[in-house]
């Protein structure tokens, strides 16, 4: 079962994630360490990323992970605040700098490329205070960010992720107000804050474009989360649209303006203006894009950076109270089939992933693909014999490898998350999605390998499983 030559195997942090750190040698507060130290229980047993895993002080631990592994890639990410405390480069932070290009420099001494995700959900404190994801502001302020990334580690980077999960952060953060900075705009924020991301991360695909692509020559793209969805009565007309509804406005929403044409899904916009209209607006909740806009959007994502863990069916469920929500907009319920096995909400079904590469591929013209984030957690305290998450991983690298044989995907690189067990946002350190287990009790924060960290390491070498499908 071997995959194609060259074929990348990584495994993906982020920074609050592992950090830690959180006001050494200058770092500004994030929106996660206002959001985590104010307490509520909104995070499992009110903890913080303000150690996590120590990666500030331990990075040398972490290469010794990576080259046990045998990585080929390294995906992770820049923290904001860490290099531009206030997120504007009025001041900016030689320390965060000095620490990255560390990171950079030890991984491409040891033969592995970086993937570097310039911001992955740690808005600097300071700009969320003047409005966030929700003003129009911070468009031009995330350009200038980016292209302070790419001009101080472009020389080196090659492979660049402008922002995590957009899709996510929009509804989580800005709609459900479930993560930072914590406050619900439902039926708004998100579509508000998803305008700005779209148009941040363009401008910001634009200024490689025009001022490094030539002398740098990287490639630029953004992660985009997707569970795989199926309708519940696959003879339902009503499920089937319900599903299509739901990818619409999970993964379409935002790769179709970037991938085809510049805009919004005409299903989305339909269907916000509908719900609009009978809840007693005037127009739609959706902002619209101008046609400049529209010019400026299309075409700015150079492979396609897909996240997968699970699979959700899908039933019709009409918003009969008119309730203000994404959800209500989408007019569906989503949940398990009873007979997968799961830890929390993720569900093994791996057939999902290779469901997902065909649709990326059959709707957005066959591009180059990279899965930026999979994988499975387990409970805590956890096993060093991780059988059930091995069998995740496996019967993964199995649909992997039919979707790129058979289905002829462009799938070129594949990164497991997490290299480390670490803070999973409001799960805490309650949930372990790591290759390698640490120890968050001891101040050292030793790094184990766990059972599918072995396993996986035998897959990178061997370039794909033993034996047959």
């Amino acid at each position: 079962m071997a995959f194609p030559v060259g074929f990348g195997w990584g495994a993906a942090t982020a920074a609050y994630q592992v950090e830690g750190g959180w006001d050494a040698d200058g770092r500004g507060p994030c929106v996660w360490d206002t959001f985590t130290h104010q307490g509520g229980e909104r995070v499992f047993e009110n903890q913080t990323g303000d150690v996590a895993c120590g990666s500030y002080t331990l990075w040398e631990e972490d290469l010794k992970c990576i080259k046990q592994l045998g990585l080929t890639h390294y995906r992770f990410s820049l923290s904001w605040s860490r290099l531009l405390p206030d997120g504007t480069t009025g001041f900016i932070n030689q320390k965060g700098i000095d620490y990255y290009n560390k990171i950079i420099d030890d991984l491409l001494k040891n033969g592995v490329t970086p993937i570097v995700a310039i911001y992955h959900f740690d808005l600097p404190q300071a700009l969320e205070d003047q409005g966030g994801w929700l003003s129009e502001a911070i468009v031009e302020v995330f350009d200038k960010y980016a292209q302070f990334c790419f001009r101080t580690f472009g020389d080196r980077v090659k492979q660049w992720l402008t922002i995590n999960e957009p899709n996510t952060l929009a509804i989580l953060a800005y709609d459900m107000g479930i993560f930072a900075p914590g406050v619900p705009h439902f039926g708004t924020g998100g579509y508000q804050a998803a305008h700005n991301l779209i148009k941040a991360h363009a401008r910001s695909w634009h200024s490689y474009d025009d001022l490094f692509r030539k002398e740098q020559k990287g490639f630029v793209s953004l992660p985009l989360f997707f569970c795989w969805l199926e309708p519940s009565d696959p003879n339902s007309v009503l499920d089937q649209e319900a599903t299509k509804r739901a990818i619409n406005f999970q993964l379409d929403f935002f790769a179709k303006p970037i991938f085809i044409d510049g805009d919004y899904p005409e299903l989305v916009k339909s269907q916000i203006a509908t719900m609009s209209k009978k809840q007693g607006y005037s127009s739609s909740r959706l902002p619209e894009f101008t046609e400049e806009e529209k010019k400026m959007i299309k075409g700015t994502a150079d492979f396609f950076a897909v996240q997968y863990y699970t699979t959700r069916l899908v039933r019709h469920q009409e918003n009969k109270k008119g309730e203000l929500s994404f959800l209500q907009d989408v007019e569906i319920e989503f949940f398990p089939n009873p007979s997968w096995e799961n830890v929390g909400w993720i569900y093994v079904v791996p057939w999902g992933i290779r469901k997902l590469l065909k649709y990326i591929k059959d709707t957005y013209n066959n591009p180059v693909i990279y899965i930026t984030e999979n994988g499975f957690p387990q409970c805590d305290p956890p096993s060093l014999d991780d059988t059930q998450r091995w069998e995740y991983f496996r019967q993964t690298f199995q649909e992997l490898f039919k979707a790129i044989h058979v289905d002829e995907v462009n799938l070129q690189v594949y990164c497991a998350w997490s290299l480390l067990d670490n803070f999973e946002w409001n799960n805490g350190y309650s949930r372990r999605f790591g290759l390698f287990h640490v120890d968050f009790e001891d101040p050292a924060r030793p790094r184990v390998p766990y059972k599918s960290a072995m396993e996986y390491a035998k897959v990178i070498r061997n370039n794909g499983l033993e034996g047959p499908l």
